[in-house]
């Protein structure tokens, strides 16, 4: 884990207060509201909502999310992506299978082992042994997403329209179009500075929830001892119990408000990727959590003797020296309420990018410092207009408020699950203590998830429509992924045909270099034996590109590149694998290229250098070779020792001695014949390079099979098609200038 000073650590505690805590500090603006929409008729039931709102603050964002689920971590990542990310090194559960067992062995593929006879095996194996139990691991993943995507788009609707209704509180006879055209505004200029990055809009934003939480942690302390300080019985959990039984199913039904009390906390967990872990926990105990316990204890106090100003509660019970001052730092606030979502789902859509399940957007890093801060600028757009859109199509933050608490319960149920499974594979707990944490969460969970469910007609179908939309186009993508994949995977062309070709490939080799982009990480694929029969030429150098990336936050240069000859020294032909992880999306944008041709010349001079020698003190000469067979996977560093490569040489029809003369001037020999080899290699490929370099893209097509079902044609000839077509290129991805590009089409029918 990653250490920080301390200065640095309350610095980013101090910011990440700007970003991740303003979805939950904005809370106190419209809880009491939409827990008593038709009005308070007992001042018992204020102590028993209360209650359940500091239990609700203690059980799961203290509790379970800061202290337990933080934890869980990918290295720093969070959200649903991380966890799932998690479970695949851990688990054979990931359904695109091109990781190889060399990705293992990266330093940031850490995972643990466990006994083949614990439970914890056991569950490994039940999740692998069943293509569908993994299809519904990554679908209940992406469920918890596009939730995660929905409460991007409804808390800056429900924050931003609750703060401005503090207008009418001072003007009760302005219009209510008045106050959705003001949060309308507010919108578009926090959707319009989403480009400038975290960083700046952290520093920005940080001091005003500073005082935010220190204005309504004051308010709070002075309600409580102007008002009735009776309210702080509430912290008996006996209060709770008592607003049941008195309340019944109105009380069951009232739990959707309190609920609201508790949201921002999945856009806490997502935004760890801006944030280190110990500043967000350090944040939260010191600031976040005493000041919202006060201001609601406050809010409570003042409706004791006020019960008939429930619906804006907030602004009512805020003294009247300071309520217009408290209206701009609240409406500020809630702007940066809607930060802490919209940078989350920026996150989390990114970490999706990197597995397979998002159509290819641009993303922006937006800060050299810290990597996870980012910027997704067509989702931007995408989230300002349905947020827009809901704004001014329920103008009611009741309404908004049933919509927000249905998304924010269905990721909390998503996260325990995958919790669960965490705990089992990769923390390795016991299952009693499983048992204990996956009872207690799902127990509050399901109560509040049971509550929400009967508002679904009030304004809660709107996530699931939003989510449902996402859903569909996150599964297609990744369907019709794994479908090319397969593809690539069945048809690709043996070696044994290409040897068959001789050195020139049965084509005439023009100079220069051909990078061939493919999905594969072994094997020729398919577009190339495509690409030579359809064309008279092949330059003299092919170099076999794979792009992929692994279930882990991030890849350190040193191991990103993985270089091989393919064939013998005269086909000159070589395999180049480039390993990503989510983190590192889209940073080989500037040099991708450059890169290749680095890790190139550094494997021809490490493959020269150990040619008839070894570092081991037993070792063989080969005297006359008819065959060889070289495996190299080198790292990107040009100081790698010799004990780093992995050689295997076959075909022994000599064995001499160690350590005897001839095998020294045997050594002697072949390094002068290797060294005079390589120069000549280095200078071919140096030569080539400077004749041109071509990227060779494959431009697949893929359509369903005439006898397919209708769900399965629409999907592939119609959604998928479509995301294809208005997604980004891989060309611009890669940074390919347009005179170098070749595409080569194929279609083929799934």
């Amino acid at each position: 884990m990653q250490k920080f000073s301390s200065i640095l650590l309350l610095r980013l505690a101090f910011q990440s207060l700007g970003v991740v805590y303003g979805d939950l500090g904005t809370s106190p603006l419209y809880v009491f509201y939409n827990t008593f929409p038709n009005g308070i008729n007992d001042t018992e039931d204020i102590i028993g909502a209360l209650s359940l709102i500091i239990y609700s603050l203690t059980l799961i964002p203290l509790l379970k999310y800061v202290f337990i689920v933080c934890r869980a971590n990918d290295s720093g990542q969070g959200g649903t992506f991380a966890l799932y990310s998690l479970l695949c090194r851990h688990a054979k559960v990931k359904t695109i299978p091109n990781q190889h067992r060399t990705d293992e062995e990266l330093t940031t593929y850490s995972r643990s082992t466990f006994h083949e006879l614990s439970f914890a095996a056991k569950t490994k194996r039940w999740l692998e042994a069943n293509t569908f139990r993994k299809n519904a691991l990554l679908i209940l993943v992406l469920v918890g997403t596009c939730m995660v995507v929905g409460d991007g788009i409804l808390t800056p609707a429900i924050s931003v329209l609750s703060a401005s209704g503090g207008i009418k509180v001072d003007h009760p006879k302005m219009s209510n179009d008045v106050v959705v055209l003001v949060a309308v505004v507010i919108l578009v200029g926090l959707f319009s500075m989403q480009h400038y990055g975290t960083d700046k809009v952290g520093w920005l934003f940080a001091p005003i929830v500073l005082l935010w939480f220190l204005l309504i942690g004051g308010i709070g302390i002075f309600n409580i001892c102007k008002y009735d300080s009776s309210v702080l019985k509430a912290f008996s959990p006996v209060y709770i119990y008592r607003y049941f039984k008195r309340r019944g199913k109105a009380g069951w039904t009232s739990l959707g408000g309190i609920m609201l009390s508790i949201t921002g906390i999945e856009a806490l967990f997502a935004d760890l990727a801006h944030f280190p872990v110990s500043a967000v926990q350090l944040a939260f105990t010191v600031v976040v959590f005493p000041c919202l316990l006060l201001a609601y204890s406050g809010q409570a106090a003042y409706l004791m003797q006020n019960k008939d100003h429930v619906t804006n509660a907030f602004y009512r019970s805020i003294p009247d020296g300071i309520y217009w001052p408290m209206f701009i730092i609240a409406t500020l606030a809630a702007v940066v309420a809607s930060q802490a979502t919209i940078s989350a789902t920026f996150s989390i859509i990114k970490q999706a990018l990197a597995l397979g399940c998002f159509p290819r957007v641009k993303v922006v890093h937006t800060s050299k410092k810290f990597l996870g801060q980012i910027y997704i600028p067509d989702m931007n757009w995408i989230l300002m207009i349905l947020c827009i859109a809901v704004t001014a199509g329920f103008r009611n933050q009741s309404q908004i408020g049933n919509a927000y608490g249905t998304a924010v319960v269905i990721v909390m149920l998503v996260t325990t699950f995958l919790m669960t499974l965490i705990m089992l594979l990769v923390w390795h707990c016991h299952w009693i203590l499983v048992l204990i944490f996956t009872g207690l969460s799902l127990a509050v969970e399901c109560t509040y998830f049971s509550a929400v469910l009967i508002k679904v007609d009030q304004g809660g179908w709107v996530p699931l429509v939003i989510a449902a939309a996402f859903l569909v186009i996150m599964y297609v993508w990744h369907y019709g992924t794994v479908k090319r994949y397969e593809f690539e995977m069945h048809s690709k062309v043996s070696m044994a045909w290409i040897l068959g070709l001789g050195p020139s490939l049965g084509l005439v080799r023009v100079p220069g270099i051909g990078l061939v982009y493919t999905e594969l990480a072994s094997g020729v694929p398919h577009i190339f034996s495509h690409f030579i029969t359809n064309l008279p030429a092949i330059h003299s150098v092919v170099v076999f590109v794979c792009v992929k990336y692994l279930p882990v936050y991030t890849v350190s240069e040193e191991e990103r590149f993985l270089v091989k000859r393919m064939g013998p020294k005269n086909f000159h032909m070589f395999r180049c694998v480039a390993r990503y992880g989510y983190k590192d999306l889209h940073k080989k944008d500037d040099d991708f290229e450059k890169k290749i041709f680095e890790n190139l010349f550094t494997f021809v001079r490490l493959e020269a250098m150990m040619e008839g020698c070894s570092d081991s003190e037993e070792y063989s000469l080969y005297g006359q070779q008819t065959q060889r067979s070289r495996d190299f996977l080198l790292k990107d560093n040009a100081h790698t020792s010799t004990s780093d490569i992995d050689l295997t040489i076959s075909t022994v029809d000599s064995i001499v001695p160690a350590k005897s003369p001839l095998h020294a001037n045997a050594i002697t020999s072949s390094g002068r014949e290797s060294s005079q080899t390589e120069v000549e290699e280095l200078e071919f490929l140096t030569s080539c390079r400077d004749a041109g370099v071509v990227h060779i893209l494959g431009n697949t097509v893929i359509r369903a099979r005439r006898d397919s079902g209708i769900l399965k044609k629409i999907a592939i000839d119609y959604i998928y098609a479509f995301l294809r077509k208005i997604c980004r290129e891989n060309s611009v991805i890669f940074n390919v200038p347009h005179e170098s590009l070749l595409n080569v089409g194929q279609i083929f029918s799934v």
